[in-house]
C-alpha cells in the first residue's frame, strides 16, 4: 500500500496530480482546506486490514471504513511532518558546518541511511570516508551525533512506515507492532521482562524514535513497581517472612534486626521462628538471638504462635521467620494457616531471590498468596546478571516491594526499595551484561 500526500490551489488540480502520479486506481482517504489551497491524502493498493495493522490498537477507534482511512491518512501526515522535520534539522546542521568552512561528504538525503555508518565511524574513530581528522573542531563531534540522531530517527521512522505491509504477508509475534515497538519489546526482554510484558509496554509507544520510546517505557516500569509507604523499623508491628528455602529469608531477618538494634536498641524487638519441621532449623536465628542480646522464640506444639505473640505483645517490632516449605512439603498448609488466623496483625511478606527464574518467581508467588502477601522482599541482587525478571516479576503480582538485599554484609546491604533507583540499577546491569557479551565476542573475533 502506498500513501501520497497532495497539496493544490484548488481540488481540481490537486485531483489532476492524483489522476497523474497515482492513476485512476488511487482511493482519496481525505481531503481538507489548508493554508493556500487543499490537501488530499491518498493511497494506492489501499487494503482495509494492512490499514488497521498499521494503525496497531488504535485501530480500535474506527468503527467504520471512513473512519479507518481518516486515521490512516492522519497517520501518514505525522509521519511526513516528522521526516521533513528531521531532514531539516540534518541540513542545519550540515550548513552550520559549511558556513564554519568544514566540508561533509556530499551525500543527498535520500543516501542518509547509507551515510549513518560513515558517521558512526567517524565517532570513533575520527576517520570515515570524507572525514579527516584535520576538519575537527571542538565541536564537530556534538554536531556529528546531533546528525547521527537525525539519521537514526528517520531509520526508525521508515522502518515503522513498512512494518505494515511485512506484518500483513506474515504474522508477528507481538500483533500489531511496527518497527520501531518490535525493537523496543527485544531490548525490554534484553533488560529482563518477559515477552508478553514487553510487548505490552512497547506497545505503548505509538510513535517516534526508539530511544524516546526507551525512556518511556523505563518511565512506565518505574511507575508499575509498587513500593512499601512505611519504614518497618519505624512503623513498628508483627512481620512474617515465608519464602522457598535458600531464599534469604533467615538473612534478612538478621539484616533488619541489625539495623534496628542499632537505630533503636535491642529492648524493644523479638525475633519468633515457625520451623519446627527441620533438624537445627533454628540454629542461625538463635546466633542473631545472641549476638544482638534479643529474644528468640520457637513455635512448636506447646507454644502457638498466639500465645508467643500474646507474651511479646510488649515489644514495638517482631520479626517472624518460616520455614521454607513447598505445598508438597509435610506441615506447609499448618504454618501457613498459622499465620492467616492469627488474632494478631501479622504482616506477611514473599522473599524471593532476584536470582531465581521468572516462572519459579511466579510458582512461588502462586505457592504462598494464599498466606494473604501484604507485599515482597528481593534477596540476592548483587548475584543477578539483570534485574527485569524481578522488576516484571513484582509488576505482574502486584507486590509492594519493601527492601531488597545486595550483598551478605549486615546490616549494610539492606535497602528500603523505591522503584526508580530499582530501574536504574536494572539499566546499569543491561549496559554491563551487554558490555561483557562486546568484551567476549571482540576477544573471539
Amino acid at each position: 500500500m502506498k500513501v501520497k500526500r497532495f497539496f493544490a490551489q484548488s481540488m481540481a488540480e490537486a485531483l489532476k496530480q492524483v489522476s497523474h502520479e497515482m492513476g485512476p486506481d488511487a482511493v482519496i482517504l481525505s481531503n481538507r482546506r489548508v493554508d493556500g489551497g487543499v490537501e488530499i491524502v491518498t493511497a494506492l493498493d489501499y487494503d482495509e486490514n494492512m490499514a488497521r495493522q498499521s494503525l496497531g490498537e488504535k485501530a480500535a477507534e474506527a468503527t467504520n471504513g471512513s473512519r479507518l482511512a481518516e486515521m490512516q491518512a492522519d497517520q501518514h501526515r505525522r509521519l511526513e511532518d516528522e521526516l521533513s522535520r528531521t531532514r531539516s534539522r540534518i541540513q542545519e546542521v550540515r550548513e552550520k558546518r559549511a558556513a564554519s568552512g568544514a566540508r561533509y561528504p556530499q551525500v543527498s538525503l535520500h543516501e542518509d541511511v547509507e551515510y549513518e555508518a560513515d558517521v558512526s565511524a567517524s565517532l570513533v574513530t575520527g576517520q570515515g570516508s570524507g572525514v579527516r581528522g584535520s576538519q575537527q573542531s571542538p565541536g564537530y563531534s556534538d554536531e556529528l551525533a546531533a546528525m547521527k540522531a537525525e539519521i537514526s530517527s528517520l531509520r526508525e521512522l521508515m522502518g515503522a512506515q513498512a512494518a505494515p505491509a511485512a506484518d500483513a504477508r506474515a504474522p508477528s509475534e507481538g500483533g500489531g507492532k511496527n518497527a520501531v515497538q518490535q525493537l523496543l519489546s527485544e531490548r525490554l526482554q534484553e533488560f529482563g521482562l518477559g515477552t508478553e510484558l514487553a510487548g505490552s509496554v512497547s506497545r505503548q509507544h505509538r510513535n517516534g524514535r526508539l530511544e524516546d520510546g526507551w525512556k518511556a517505557s523505563l518511565k512506565m516500569v518505574a511507575t508499575g513497581i509498587r513500593t512499601a509507604r512505611e519504614d518497618w523499623l519505624e512503623a513498628g508491628g508483627v512481620y512474617a517472612l515465608v519464602g522457598p528455602t535458600g531464599s534469604g529469608k533467615t538473612t534478612t531477618i538478621g539484616k533488619l534486626a541489625a539495623r534496628y538494634v542499632l537505630e533503636h536498641g535491642a529492648d524493644s524487638l523479638a525475633l519468633v521462628t515457625t520451623d519446627r519441621y527441620r533438624v537445627a532449623a533454628h540454629e542461625q536465628l538463635f546466633v542473631f538471638g545472641r549476638i544482638l542480646n534479643v529474644p528468640v522464640r520457637v513455635v512448636d506444639e506447646s507454644h502457638s504462635l498466639d500465645d508467643i505473640l500474646d507474651e511479646l505483645s510488649d515489644r514495638h517490632l517482631v520479626l517472624i521467620d518460616t520455614a521454607g516449605l513447598t505445598s508438597a512439603d509435610r506441615g506447609y498448609q499448618e504454618q501457613l494457616a498459622e499465620l492467616v488466623r492469627s488474632d494478631h496483625n501479622i504482616r506477611t511478606h514473599l522473599v524471593v531471590s532476584a536470582t531465581s527464574q521468572p516462572r519459579i518467581m511466579k510458582s512461588v508467588w502462586h505457592c504462598y498468596k494464599m498466606a494473604d502477601l501484604a507485599g515482597c522482599i528481593v534477596t540476592k541482587i548483587d548475584e543477578a546478571l539483570t534485574l527485569g525478571e524481578s522488576l516484571g516479576f513484582v509488576m505482574e503480582t502486584g507486590l509492594p516491594v519493601a527492601w531488597y538485599t545486595d550483598g551478605q554484609k549486615i546490616p549494610e546491604d539492606l535497602h528500603r526499595a523505591e522503584a526508580a533507583p530499582l530501574v536504574r540499577m536494572g539499566v546499569e546491569r543491561l549496559r554491563a551484561m551487554q558490555h561483557s557479551q562486546d568484551a567476549v565476542e571482540g576477544a573471539l573475533a
